[in-house]
């Protein structure tokens, strides 16, 4: 046998669906300032612990200049082909 919904049940289940959509839009702008200066600052938290990591091993005078890493030197090849003397036709 089939059952049908009925009206006040349809009208009733579309207002809650709406007041449920409206309340996490009206919570989420209360809340939202809050959980980003929780993640910016955790991901402060990490960053700058890893960087500080990096301080503490080498402290560098003022003025110092460190080199990492020491750049490949490019070989060239000077014996790349043959030069072919053209004429351009007409």
């Amino acid at each position: 046998m089939l059952q049908f919904a009925s009206v006040t049940g349809f009208v009733r289940m579309i207002l809650i669906i709406l007041l449920i959509y409206f309340g996490i839009k009206i919570l989420s702008r209360l809340f939202a300032p809050f959980i980003f200066k929780y993640i910016t600052k955790k991901a402060e938290q990490r960053f700058g612990g890893q960087f500080g990591k990096q301080q503490q091993e080498k402290p560098k005078k003022e003025g110092e200049v460190i080199i990492d890493k020491i750049p490949k030197t490019k070989t060239s090849n000077k014996n790349v082909g043959d030069y072919v003397d053209y004429e351009e036709i007409d």
